[in-house]
């Protein structure tokens, strides 16, 4: 991802590489995308025949970016006699103005030429090298280019246009210009994508942000949401690099949805620019002390899709909270089952989590009042369709085993859940932290129920339940001669035991018996799992372990955000302060941004953090994390109509302040002050 230059405004991206340029590619998705379908696939620019080479690139803000281009290979840079800016933009569609400047004392002629086309690709088609089946036709006009690709009702349609004159072929524009010494020649190209309905309408133009938008209007919309979130002062450079960063990109990842008409938080950029349920309600939780207005969006989507039929191919069942939502072709199709697809097993849970934690945030019961149906159904799923076996725990298995995931925890890859020994266990699985997610839903549900739904019984029957999870968890899951949790039961019961950074949640869930966190610590924190950098997914000496493998070894900052809300949850406020600490750490080697995943390699192997290969950057529950790293080192927790402040900020740190934290309370601020050994009070 380093290589590539990207741009964002609501459901519109773009991924080129540092030329500005964009070539076929199934590798990963660069070109020009909007609700699932890549309409530009290629975008090649050329100067007399030559490719262009980056002298430099301007890509501080999101939605648009300018580069400053030579032709000629880069040896040749001091000889160029002409420079090329081209300054792009999405502001609702796509615009890019090309500058030729010739740096000569003599007029000077030349050919510039953009190469264009759009293969149509939805994303699933992309990640898995799928060919079309629709048709695509090209109408050229004057100073305009058309393409519109069809497959029975599925309409899309690309048009290009150029303010300059230009020679317009199926394959692209040419320009013959003529620029005077030391002068200058430019046109704007617009590059607008339409997406139509099922009668034939424009959806964009549907939607409140959906047409063209100025550059200005665009940065007045995310400045004021980063101006409503709290001040931060410190000492700390990394923590203040990453907290700008963090508000910038959550403006930015915002989206329309189709569905509402409302502003949700997209899951990532390239591969999830779309409403996900787990990412999604992580995300809001990390958030929601600092922006709680971006949350109830994304609390009523996903309630207002909640299941209600068994639907095989979507893994739909009454009560579960989908996983993914996509508009593209493979979808409207049914080749994917995402219209929506409902394979998560831990979605549910936490969207009852999410809606409690928000009440105790804002005191909106109102909201809580309104969903008692939907947490009712929600509650309802995880002891039926969600025990599959019967046996009181969450398990998974898909019902569509050919287009539906297998794996439906947050570790989602093929290869995720293991035994020690690298072997896989076979279906249905129980990861331990889906009863976690459980237990801790069951009794935020409860509370629920006594404070708002007026049923003192069903809340006394909810916390029975958890307290019995939470009896039969310890009893079935720990393995006492390692002294950590299973990651999961296979189907026969067994524990499979590898270790990984799952027992972190189980802390932040609340399910671990209190004489067994001590233990949790240690391992989380032990060479096998802390990597230095982070907790790696799995522990370095057990049979997949792979240290730029997906889920197998790798870093996740949300994963350690969580890990750090749980120790501080358990008063391990030390070890929630490391884990704070190298995050932060790490988040200077990534511009402030922290990616998806970056790899295990020890600290002291690498002196730096290395980058997953093909990380989403931004993604939304990494934007997310040093948010919830502020909450837990600065010790914020509701409690009714105060906001508890424990700071416990890490040594070295120095002064974290924060003001104006919106709750219920109103707006409170918090201080906290690292106290390094130096502050020590001399005992002799």
């Amino acid at each position: 991802m380093k290589d590539l230059v990207s741009i964002l405004d609501g459901n519109t991206f773009l991924v080129s590489d540092r030329r500005g340029d964009i070539e076929p590619s199934y590798d990963f998705p660069t070109g020009l995308f909007s609700f699932d379908t890549r309409f530009l696939s290629k975008w090649v620019l050329t100067l007399d025949g030559e490719r262009l080479h980056a002298l430099s690139v301007d890509d501080v803000e999101s939605y648009r970016t300018k580069f400053f281009l030579a032709p000629g290979e880069p040896t040749h840079y001091l000889d160029a006699k002409a420079s090329v800016i081209r300054s792009r933009a999405i502001v609702g569609s796509f615009e890019e103005e090309l500058t030729v400047l010739n740096h000569l004392g003599a007029e000077v002629e030349c050919t510039l030429r953009i190469e264009i086309g759009a293969d149509f690709a939805d994303l699933f088609e992309i990640k898995n090298s799928r060919q079309k089946r629709g048709r695509t036709t090209v109408t050229v006009a004057e100073n305009e280019l058309r393409l519109t690709y069809r497959r029975e009702a599925f309409h899309r349609e690309m048009v290009v246009s150029s303010t300059a004159p230009a020679q317009v072929d199926d394959t692209g524009m040419t320009f013959r210009i003529r620029i005077a010494r030391n002068d200058s020649w430019s046109t704007r190209l617009h590059v607008s994508s339409v997406v139509f309905g099922a009668r034939g309408e424009d959806i964009r133009a549907t939607l409140p942000y959906g047409g063209s938008r100025s550059a200005d209007a665009i940065r007045a919309e995310q400045q004021e949401l980063i101006d409503r979130a709290p001040k931060l002062g410190c000492d700390c450079e990394p923590l203040a690099g990453a907290y700008r960063r963090s508000l910038n990109d959550l403006a930015a990842l915002r989206y329309e949805s189709i569905a509402l008409g409302v502003r949700l938080i997209a899951a990532g950029l390239p591969w999830f620019m779309t409403l996900f349920g787990r990412d999604s309600i992580i995300t809001s939780l990390q958030v929601l002390p600092f922006l709680p207005e971006l949350v109830p969006p994304t609390i009523l989507m996903l309630a207002g899709l909640q299941g209600h039929r068994v639907d095989d191919f979507r893994d739909e069942e009454p009560g579960k909270i989908l996983h993914e939502l996509r508009y593209g072709e493979t979808a409207g199709f049914e080749e994917q089952p995402h219209s929506p697809y409902y394979g998560s097993a831990d979605s549910t849970p936490l969207f009852i989590i999410l809606l409690d934690e928000y009440e105790r945030w804002t005191g909106d019961t109102a909201l809580v009042r309104k969903l008692e149906p939907q947490v009712r159904a929600a509650l309802q799923w995880i002891d039926t369709y969600g025990d599959l076996l019967g046996t009181g725990y969450l398990w998974y298995q898909t019902r569509n085993p050919e287009t539906g995931l297998q794996n439906q925890c947050w570790k989602d890859s093929w290869d995720a859940i293991s035994y020690a020994d690298g072997q896989l266990p076979g279906f249905p699985r129980a990861t331990c932290e889906l009863q976690g997610y459980a237990y801790d839903a069951k009794v935020r549900a409860a509370r629920l129920a006594r404070t708002f739904w007026n049923d003192p019984e069903f809340a006394d029957e909810l916390e029975r339940q958890a307290a019995d999870l939470k009896r039969r968890f310890d009893r079935d899951f720990w393995i006492a001669d390692r002294e950590y949790y299973a990651l999961a039961l296979d189907a026969d019961g067994r524990q499979v035991d590898a270790l990984t950074s799952n027992i972190g949640h189980l802390l932040w869930s609340g399910i671990v018996d209190e004489s067994r966190a001590g233990k949790v610590v240690e391992h989380l924190l032990g060479p096998r799992l802390f990597s230095g950098w982070g907790v790696r997914t799995l522990a370095a000496d057990e049979g997949r372990y792979n240290p730029i493998g997906y889920h197998v070894g790798t870093v996740w900052p949300f994963d350690n955000s969580i890990i750090a809300w749980g120790l501080w949850r358990y008063g391990f406020r030390e070890e929630a302060g490391l884990l704070c600490d190298t995050m932060l750490a790490a988040s200077r080697y990534f511009d402030g941004r922290l990616p998806e995943a970056f790899a295990g390699y020890a600290r002291d192997l690498t002196d730096y953090p290395v980058e997953y290969p093909t990380a989403c950057s931004p993604q939304a529950w990494s934007t997310g994390t040093p948010l919830l790293l502020l909450r837990v080192m600065l010790g914020l927790e509701p409690q009714g109509e105060h906001l508890i402040i424990d700071p416990a900020v890490p040594p070295g740190m120095g002064r974290v302040e924060l003001l104006d934290i919106p709750g219920r309370w109103g707006m409170v601020d918090a201080l906290g002050r690292s106290r390094d050994p130096e502050d020590q009070p001399d005992d002799g």
